[in-house]
């Protein structure tokens, strides 16, 4: 073989080598999704390597390394930071027929840059020795006087909250939304907290009566102390539905393999591996065809909202700005 030849082949064979890896740039914790990679190799042969960190580092990561990323595939939390990724220019587009048949319209971006994995319910809640559950009724219905005092919140510096307060918008448009925020806030029973966790053991120690969290904090909390007084409630339910937000995906806009991340991800989104990546975390499949887990399944049955999720990123900012006006800390 003459040298040309020998130096083809070397191309071709470390084109089939880089053709078996992934590189995840993860803002979920290695606990969460390790086993979920390891699964995917084991199946397929495809290593999946990752770096984890917080959701600002990445996104400035990603834009600091442009066309050099060694990253495929960005994998994060919320609706809201998905988008913004997108605006940043870090992700591309994703043509998958498998993706828009496993996964719901109101949980993907309709320009087709992300897609949800995983639904995260952020709910109400309640402590059971001081609540009648028939006197909830709806996230705007906890800015009434009825609730002067008693209610507990997160942080408004927690995306979780900004994007709440964003689908709020999205559905009842900029002025009654102030109204309902401005109500929370007079309606507070004490200063607002960093965490969900720390909200939930406030209701159970009987600091508040009624707060906003995410459902997975509930779940980690009863796991540790079954004996907590605390409800969950769905409101909503003859409206509009649960506020509902996502975990996600986008490949990168530099991705060196894009064929196997669009492959990796249809895997994620499929009946095998949906309650291997939802349940580590105590969330619900986005695919409807996968039955969530019996912890997560006792806690009751619920409508979500279907407004689309892209709605957490586009209204974002008006959503802050809200929330500034109206001293939501």
């Amino acid at each position: 073989m003459n040298l040309s030849g020998r130096f083809f082949l070397m191309f071709l064979l470390a084109t089939s080598l880089n053709a078996k890896e992934v590189v995840v740039y993860s803002a979920r914790s290695e606990q969460l999704i390790k086993p979920i990679f390891e699964a995917y190799t084991k199946k397929t042969g495809v290593q999946i390597k990752f770096i984890t960190d917080k959701e600002g580092p990445l996104l400035q990561k990603l834009k600091a390394e442009g066309k050099e990323t060694p990253a495929d595939i960005l994998m994060t939390v919320d609706a809201g930071n998905l988008w913004l990724a997108s605006q940043e220019g870090v992700l591309q587009k994703i043509q998958s027929k498998i993706l828009e048949k496993n996964i719901p319209k109101h949980l993907r971006d309709p320009g087709q840059f992300w897609f949800g994995l995983s639904v995260r319910a952020r709910t109400i809640f309640y402590n059971k020795d001081k609540v009648k559950p028939e006197a909830l009724s709806t996230y705007e219905a906890l800015a009434q006087p009825i609730f002067s005092k008693r209610l507990c919140l997160r942080t408004s510096n927690k995306v979780y909250n900004q994007s709440l307060v964003a689908m709020l918008i999205a559905e009842y448009g900029e002025k009654k939304t102030e109204e309902i925020v401005s109500g929370w806030v007079k309606n507070l029973a004490t200063d607002v907290f960093p965490d969900d966790t720390k909200l939930l053991e406030a209701i159970h120690a009987g600091l508040c009566d009624v707060g906003i969290a995410n459902t997975y904090y509930f779940g980690r909390l009863l796991e540790k102390s079954p004996d907590l007084k605390v409800g969950i409630f769905w409101p909503n339910q003859k409206s509009s539905g649960v506020h509902v937000n996502i975990s996600g995906v986008g490949i990168t806009t530099h991705s060196k393999n894009k064929a196997e991340a669009v492959k990796f991800i249809e895997w994620l989104s499929s009946e095998e591996a949906q309650n291997l990546y939802a349940d580590n975390n105590m969330e619900y499949p986005v695919n409807s065809k996968v039955k969530v887990d019996p912890k997560v399944a006792s806690w009751g049955n619920f409508k979500q909202s279907i407004i689309n999720v892209v709605k957490a990123g586009e209204l974002q900012s008006a959503a802050v700005k809200l929330m500034d006006r109206v001293q939501y800390k």
